[in-house]
């Protein structure tokens, strides 16, 4: 069985899989939205890669965000919670089992107390 991760698609195998043009895919390398794998000159896709690309095409053509605004939304939190995927969906998403998209656990900070120092009071 092929892995998930295995990159074995052409950009044009990749192309006609997804429906879109070979431009459109050196549009999201160019952008920074998918990193196919590279040996020499040529690009190679995985599934993972696929699967992503048409996540990517939903957010863009499906809710009308902008790839500009897709690379900034995702600095901030994951796909599924950009478009509201639904539990089934993201059952079949590699994104959202991928540690790299799983938003860790958030610390509270506490402050430091300095010793020696009183805190500022400000009557109103």
């Amino acid at each position: 069985m092929i892995s998930q991760d295995e990159a074995i698609f052409t950009i044009g195998m990749a192309a006609k899989l997804l429906g879109v043009h070979q431009r459109t895919l050196r549009n999201y390398e160019d952008c920074g939205l998918v990193r196919p794998q590279r040996r020499g000159k040529w690009r190679y896709y995985s599934m993972r890669d696929i699967k992503w690309i048409e996540c990517l095409r939903e957010m863009i053509h499906e809710h009308g965000i902008s790839i500009n605004a897709v690379k900034k939304l995702l600095s901030y939190t994951p796909c599924w919670n950009i478009i509201d995927c639904p539990f089934e969906k993201r059952q079949r998403c590699s994104a959202f089992f991928s540690n790299t998209l799983v938003p860790s656990k958030i610390k509270k900070i506490t402050p430091i107390s300095r010793p020696g120092r009183k805190k500022k009071v400000v009557a109103l």
